[in-house]
């Protein structure tokens, strides 16, 4: 009997996603590549999430996702109720989510964690089929984000973010929004309703940070201003004092729920994890507890 050598099998490599868009993405590739663990693929914004459930369908037990905190989202809609594991390599303007899980954001560093068996299960935030990991908003914050993106083609994103905060809190609108929590109906006018993954800060200069070891859930904010200057005057209560200085005056209410739903007499156009979207109405909020299992360092 002739006995040749057999040849050992290279290990799978995991499947690696870089968004193609990205400012980071060369940089992502070049970390990605240098470790060897991982078969990369750039691919393009609208392209991502029918490339992470391709992975999944072929037996992926782990992927990973270069980019922001949108890019993130989008790959992590595919992988709700898989056992697929989502690691991540920090790549976008802001990384909130993974500095909240304690994700180093510089490449090397991430990819080496990404290597690595430690994972944990996250809640998550869907409206209308739509994931979301941080925060979602309506009205007045979404103007700001789209004109903050106009400007910051021209201006770059530091003066870009501040003129658009100027011009939302000078061109003030509300709307009637209808908010169901657990069976009970309240009726706002407001210039804005925030929704947070999580319970959120109260409090300057941690404003709208995610509570550490917080209640779990969705933090509801609605602002309750109706004239210009008093949005600008509960604005400014905010930033100097915090929002637990603006509940107590009146002129905001926050609860923490599993569900919502959002009613409005415009158009539903949202904010999500910083990006925007136009969903159909009513917005239908819900938490989705431990749906998403995520590698990352353990809890402080």
């Amino acid at each position: 009997m002739h006995h040749g050598w057999a040849q050992l099998a290279e290990p799978t490599r995991t499947p690696a996603i870089v968004n193609a868009a990205a400012g980071t993405a060369a940089a992502a590739r070049e970390a990605l590549d240098a470790s060897g663990a991982f078969d990369v693929h750039e691919v393009p914004p609208a392209e991502i999430c029918d490339t992470m459930k391709r992975f999944v369908q072929a037996g992926a037990k782990r992927v990973l996702i270069a980019g922001g905190d949108g890019t993130i989202a989008t790959a992590a809609a595919a992988l709700l109720d898989t056992s697929t594991e989502l690691a991540i390599l920090p790549g976008g303007t802001l990384n909130h989510f993974a500095r909240d899980l304690g994700i180093s954001t510089v490449a090397a560093e991430a990819v080496e964690l990404a290597t690595s068996h430690g994972t944990r299960t996250v809640d998550v935030g869907v409206v209308n089929g739509r994931v979301f990991l941080n925060t979602s908003s309506v009205g007045g914050y979404v103007r700001y984000v789209r004109t903050r993106e106009k400007l910051e083609r021209h201006l770059g994103y530091g003066l870009a973010s501040f003129l658009a905060a100027l011009r939302m809190a000078t061109s003030v609108r509300r709307m009637v929004v209808e908010i169901e929590v657990e069976g009970r109906t309240k009726i706002f006018r407001t210039p804005l309703v925030f929704i947070g993954v999580g319970e959120r800060e109260l409090r300057f200069p941690v404003l709208g940070r995610r509570v550490n070891e917080g209640k779990r859930g969705l933090h509801v904010m609605v602002v309750k201003g109706r004239s210009r200057l008093r949005f600008i005057a509960i604005g400014a209560t905010a930033i100097l004092r915090g929002l637990d200085a603006v509940s107590r005056t009146g002129n905001f209410d926050d609860i923490i729920a599993d569900r919502l739903r959002i009613t409005m007499n415009s158009a539903g156009w949202v904010a999500l994890d910083g990006e925007v979207a136009l969903l159909d109405t009513p917005l239908e909020y819900e938490l989705r507890r431990g749906a998403l299992s995520v590698v990352c360092p353990p809890p402080e």
